[in-house]
């Protein structure tokens, strides 16, 4: 009896990672064509740096949603959860507000601006983050196998 127990609720784990990985595999395309869609009109409206920051943006959530669901379809299949995703996800997440940051911010050039400092001093945490998520996946790699 305990043996069926343990198959069914396994199962059904199985079953709700599936249907995460599909959920957010439909997120991410809705999001792609969503994207192409406004940054095609927003270019055709002449408003091109505002349509590419958009479009840029939106790709790179994509490929977040992507990092996801790598993890969940591979948890489901190994049981295992690894931090190297999660450190992808940081630097693509960090990379992608360092562009619309660094594009939008093209307007405040004052150096004299609070929010130009502040501007400046957010840009210089996110590429510190940059480095140490590359960081922690460079030592990650090159850390001996585990032996479980």
């Amino acid at each position: 009896m305990r043996e069926g127990l343990y198959r069914t609720l396994e199962r059904l784990e199985a079953g709700i990672y599936l249907s995460a990985g599909l959920l957010l595999a439909a997120a991410a395309a809705l999001i792609l064509v969503f994207a192409a869609w406004e940054g095609f009109w927003a270019i055709l409206e002449g408003d091109y740096p505002a349509g590419i920051i958009h479009l840029l943006d939106r790709v790179l959530l994509a490929l977040m949603l992507a990092e996801v669901i790598y993890t969940v379809v591979r948890f489901a299949r190994e049981g295992t959860i690894e931090a190297e995703p999660f450190l992808i996800i940081g630097i693509i997440a960090s990379v992608r507000r360092l562009l619309v940051i660094t594009a939008e911010g093209v307007a405040e050039f004052d150096f004299s601006s609070p929010k130009f400092l502040a501007l400046l001093a957010e840009l210089g945490l996110l590429a510190l983050a940059v480095l140490l998520f590359a960081l922690a996946i460079y030592l990650i790699r090159r850390a001996p196998p585990r032996v479980d």
